[in-house]
């Protein structure tokens, strides 16, 4: 929505304080401690936020100034189409997982530390969509990172804590990358505020290019540490094994997220798309996306650990959303956006789906999951609908985000305008390779099995629910995307200056 721009606009406060304050209730009323009102008072908070983002975003832009760092530097919130697009995404997010988590975390330990940082995590998530400016949404991205590392850690074994620590360490190499940056292109900018077309000064960069492209290549690569680009994705692989599945799966399906959306504001709206066009900070941005893309792909291919396989492919398909952005046409914007929203459906549903295999079964190799869609059929039939999600196969939505996603691809010049669609294409096939094979082993055991009862281990409706209704979503914006992808377009247009 555009319009006047409200200046001193209060009600943005309301998406993060709900959970800021359901948050600190769940770890410090004792009248909490019983599971039951404890769920209860989670379920009430996290539908209470979703209501609260939702009535935020349909309003008009708007801001709101919290406090300043010196004349020059506001620490700001503001209401913009990025910004609602996560907001939304991070709190349906939190609440379908939420939900879904009510039976996981039965038989897991620490339930009222997981929901307190659970919702402080949300308060962070929330806090980046709404960052209007470098400053701020510097702030609000160290605050996700400690408040998320709880849930990495949750179970306090030893390779959960090794995790933890690998998780730390990667996000303040990451943080301090895209503080370096911040610094260095400040030099450069009218304001550190995101402003649509960038905020860089021209009389400041005269002269200066090759500095200024130096400062963004360091901030962009800073901020592809939670994104999982090549070579800072290691966190990532390790940290979702470990984890329980509700964490895991905000973590690829909303967190990954963070890192994606910090690039996004960094190149449309400090720098610019037009400064990186053609430059070697693009081509280097693409590469390594490109080689992220292929690499995860291949690494989730030969996995045989559920949840880490599906951890690689996370490596592998939020590089999709960093290749759209690094198009710097909105076309590939579009796709990218899209994938952002997508993946995050189609991964919180595979992670729910893993936790509810290990859950029901105790299995967690792939090589153990021969025939069980005999004992699961519900559930690996959603598995089989999100994962031609996830390789892009119509009539699922994840088609219509890798189309956008191919179509920036081949806008763009020279040899970027086969080399990026074709390995976009080799990455689903080897997607199709690692997914799909589980469902056919599942449903299709083979002669050698046919002689075994197969006990039936569904999940309840309380763990099922949240897993049909993704998968209806991956289905239904498949079926009818045309609002989303209208409204997509129209902001990729905008943000990129309506190239492409």
């Amino acid at each position: 929505m555009t319009g006047v721009m409200n200046e001193a606009d209060w009600l943005l406060l309301v998406p993060l304080l709900v959970p800021l304050a359901g948050g600190l209730c769940v770890g410090g009323i004792r009248a909490l401690d019983t599971p039951r009102r404890r769920r209860i008072f989670v379920l009430s908070a996290l539908v209470l936020e979703a209501a609260a983002v939702i009535l935020t975003a349909a309003r008009p832009d708007s801001s709101l100034t919290l406090f300043r760092i010196g004349a020059d530097l506001p620490v700001l919130l503001r209401l913009d189409g990025a910004g609602r697009l996560f907001a939304i995404l991070a709190a349906g997010m939190f609440l379908c997982v939420g939900v879904y988590s009510f039976e996981y975390m039965r038989h897991e330990q620490h339930e009222k530390r997981f929901y307190a940082f659970w919702l402080l995590t949300l308060f962070a998530l929330e806090g980046l969509a709404l960052s209007g400016g470098i400053i701020a949404y510097y702030m609000f991205y160290e605050a996700m990172t400690l408040l998320s590392l709880p849930l990495v850690t949750h179970t306090q074994t030893r390779e959960a804590v090794a995790a933890g620590i690998k998780y730390l360490i990667y996000s303040v190499l990451g943080a301090s990358l895209a503080l370096a940056g911040v610094f260095l292109i400040s030099r450069y900018t009218r304001t550190l505020v995101f402003t649509p077309g960038g905020a860089l000064d021209p009389a400041k960069t005269a002269g200066h290019e090759p500095a200024l492209l130096a400062a963004l290549f360091v901030m962009i690569l800073g901020f592809s540490v939670k994104a999982g680009m090549f070579p800072l994705h290691g966190w990532l692989p390790t940290a979702h094994p470990v984890a329980p599945a509700p964490a895991s799966a905000v973590l690829s399906g909303v967190i990954t997220k963070a890192g994606a959306l910090g690039i996004l504001r960094v190149i449309y709206g400090l720098s610019g798309p037009g400064v990186l066009v053609g430059t070697w900070v693009q081509t280097a941005l693409l590469i390594l996306s490109l080689l992220t893309v292929t690499m995860g792909s291949l690494l989730a291919f030969k996995e045989n650990v559920l949840k880490k396989r599906l951890a690689y492919s996370s490596v592998s398909q939020v590089s999709y959303v960093l290749f759209g952005l690094f198009t710097l046409n909105a076309t590939g914007l579009s796709g990218a956006l899209l994938h952002m929203v997508f993946h995050s459906i189609i991964k919180n549903a595979l992670f729910m789906i893993a936790g509810a295999i290990i859950f029901k079964t105790g299995k967690t190799l792939v090589s153990e999951l021969t025939g069980i869609g005999k004992r699961m059929p519900r559930t690996m039939l959603c598995h089989t609908v999100v994962s031609m999600g996830l390789v892009g196969i119509p009539p699922t939505c994840g088609f219509i985000s890798k189309w956008y996603l191919a179509q920036g691809g081949l806008s763009m010049a020279s040899a970027w305008n086969w080399t990026g669609p074709a390995l976009l294409l080799l990455s689903a096939v080897l997607t199709a390779g690692y997914l799909l094979s589980i469902s056919i082993r599942g449903f299709f055991p083979g002669e050698d099995k046919t002689h075994e009862s197969f006990a039936p281990a569904e999940p309840s409706p309380v763990m099922w629910g949240p897993i049909l209704l993704l998968t209806l979503f991956c289905l239904g914006l498949g079926l009818f995307p045309t609002a989303l992808t209208d409204w997509t377009h129209a902001l990729a247009a905008a943000l990129a200056g309506g190239a492409g």
